[in-house]
């Protein structure tokens, strides 16, 4: 190398790792005025809390109680192993001025595909069971992604849905429930969003849609789309090294599909990362300094939430 070359490969080196350093780089806890108009309103589908048998950051209560001070609308509560119908019904009674609602995760604990345990959900005190996640964990494109060795539930066979998942729709259909995808393959999402659709569920959400381990591409998504399904964003923590490649990732998927058909939401409680409303004020300030607006954030954790919940 010539000597007056090395100057500037130096600095063509220093250039080129600030800027891998920059997309690896956390994100910091937004404040200010943004906060409170974003959170103030929102509804977060997703947030994971104790009792679970793996570490969380908080408890149900704790949670909605959180969730409420930061003057958040609603929230879900999901666990990928018990019912979490009744958590919202106690979580109700305990910080009364903010919605709260479960679900049912049909991993193994509860059956898998198991019509029976659905309709013991809506059984629930309360009626809060408002969410059937179908298999995340314990799916079999979950477990089969992963390379694992276990278990696992089937929801379909031979490029067919099996009798047992299109009985699980039917329930859903029956009860005014949401369809939410869980960690099913894409194809396998699309054919329970067309027999939704046949049988006449309200309201349909493709969980982590164009993430792992679905995989919506672009045109899957806009065939979801147009069977009335809302694709999930999940922001996860803002405090590891990828957070800005996620969030940009985010950015172009929702822009890819028109904001008018996805929702945003925290995928938090999660142990070791920040609490939920924390994480979900950042992400959505991140998502505006990606070019989102205040009404097209409202759209998208305030507006389509709503709908998908049937709140009014």
């Amino acid at each position: 190398m010539r000597p007056f070359m090395k100057p500037l490969t130096l600095t063509l080196l220093i250039v080129v790792a600030a800027g891998t350093l920059a997309a690896r780089q956390a994100i910091p806890q937004a404040t200010g005025a943004n906060v409170a108009r974003d959170l103030r309103g929102a509804i977060d589908i997703h947030v994971h809390s104790y009792p679970d048998r793996v570490p969380r950051v908080l408890d149900g209560l704790e949670a909605a109680r959180q969730a409420k001070e930061k003057g958040l609308r609603a929230i879900v509560l999901k666990s990928h192993y018990d019912p979490t119908a009744g958590l919202a019904f106690l979580a109700r009674k305990a910080v009364p001025g903010i919605e709260v609602f479960g679900g049912i995760d049909l991993n193994l604990p509860v059956g898998g595909m198991n019509v029976h345990a659905v309709e013991n959900m809506v059984q629930t005190n309360g009626g809060w069971g408002r969410m059937v996640w179908m298999s995340t964990f314990d799916a079999e494109n979950q477990v089969r992604s992963t390379k694992a060795s276990r278990p696992f539930v089937r929801v379909s066979e031979n490029g067919a849905l099996l009798p047992e998942t299109k009985a699980v729709i039917a329930a859903i259909a029956k009860h005014g429930l949401v369809l939410a995808s869980g960690h099913v393959s894409a194809a396998e999402a699309l054919m329970m969003f067309e027999e939704g659709r046949r049988v006449g569920v309200r309201a349909m959400v493709a969980t982590h849609g164009m993430s792992t381990p679905t995989l919506l591409s672009v045109e899957q998504a806009k065939r979801a789309n147009a069977l009335g399904v809302l694709v999930e964003f999940t922001g996860d923590t803002m405090q590891g090294p990828n957070a800005r490649a996620r969030v940009d990732r985010i950015a172009a998927d929702i822009r890819s599909i028109g904001v008018e058909h996805a929702i945003v939401s925290s995928d938090l409680g999660k142990g070791g990362a920040e609490m939920p409303v924390e994480g979900f004020a950042t992400l959505l300030e991140a998502l505006r300094q990606k070019g989102f607006t205040d009404r097209e954030l409202d759209q998208l954790v305030k507006d389509n939430p709503a709908r998908l919940l049937g709140l009014k």
